[in-house]
């Protein structure tokens, strides 16, 4: 693993990594935010799955997560959205290709053999976390904007007793019936649309659920909200009476001035869960 730059933050540490992912069949970059606490002994840690076209920069840099991960003594590490360089497929669409894993394994031709985001965000780098840095495995969280929301509730619904607690930021909340989805699991996973219900957050929480609390925000002047279909997810967490928080923020549209606003309440849902017995 190649450190690219490590930087003071808010008493601990802002750092850049790269290595070479077996998952992806790529190098790889991450950030990772360590408090302070963690020269002292493992910390909880929080996941932040970034949407279509960003990297790991886009929430390390705006989302203002570290302060409030600092306030708690919480690490925060910034996966990249998909497998990237030569060699690697992509699509002239922003919304398909490099920059739009939708953190899942592709079966489908030409981007099987990289696009395994899923293999990577739910296996190899935790191992890689737990094994380089002071991130306690027995306490971890997810949450995400937009294609990275779809991410982390499908990640939690799906491996369930990993996280202690899962939140979103403007998710996309049911991909099989809208085009930020249809498109990209027909793409990556193929026509047969059984294939597609794992990664379909409305669609887990009818049949599965989270074992644990839950925390939405979406602003309601999102200009992209019917893709996201907030409506269908928050049908079914009623009908599971499921644990959850969702609010429709007036006012706000899909930037990260949006998540920044709200990125302290989520730090402190999730902190109170990593803390909590």
């Amino acid at each position: 693993m190649e450190t690219l730059s490590e930087n003071a933050c808010f008493g601990g540490v802002q750092g850049v990594y790269r290595h070479a992912s077996t998952a992806c069949q790529c190098d790889m970059t991450f950030g990772l935010f360590l408090p302070a606490e963690a020269k002292d002994g493992p910390v909880p840690v929080l996941w932040y799955l970034s949407g279509l076209t960003c990297t790991h920069e886009n929430a390390m840099n705006k989302a203002g997560a570290q302060a409030w991960a600092a306030e708690q003594g919480i690490a925060v590490v910034f996966p990249d959205t998909s497998p990237r360089g030569e060699g690697v497929a992509d699509h002239e669409d922003y919304d398909l290709g490099q920059g739009a894993g939708f953190y899942l394994n592709a079966t489908q031709q030409p981007w099987a053999p990289h696009f395994n985001m899923w293999d990577y965000v739910a296996e190899e780098l935790p191992a890689l976390l737990t094994e380089n840095f002071a991130i306690d495995a027995e306490r971890q969280a997810i949450t995400g904007h937009s294609m990275g929301g779809h991410g982390a509730l499908t990640l939690a619904m799906n491996l369930p007793g990993r996280f202690r607690s899962v939140s979103a930021f403007a998710p996309i909340s049911n991909p099989t019936g809208a085009d930020w989805g249809r498109k990209q699991l027909s793409a990556y996973l193929g026509d047969d649309q059984a294939t597609w219900a794992n990664h379909d957050a409305s669609v887990l929480m009818k049949e599965k659920g989270f074992d644990g609390p839950i925390l939405i925000d979406t602003g309601a002047n999102d200009q992209f909200i019917d893709l996201l279909r907030p409506e269908t997810l928050a049908q079914a967490i009623a009908e599971r009476r499921q644990q959850a928080i969702i609010r429709l923020q007036p006012g706000y549209d899909h930037s990260y001035f949006f998540v920044s606003t709200f990125m302290e309440d989520h730090i402190t849902f999730h902190a109170e869960a990593l803390y909590g017995d």
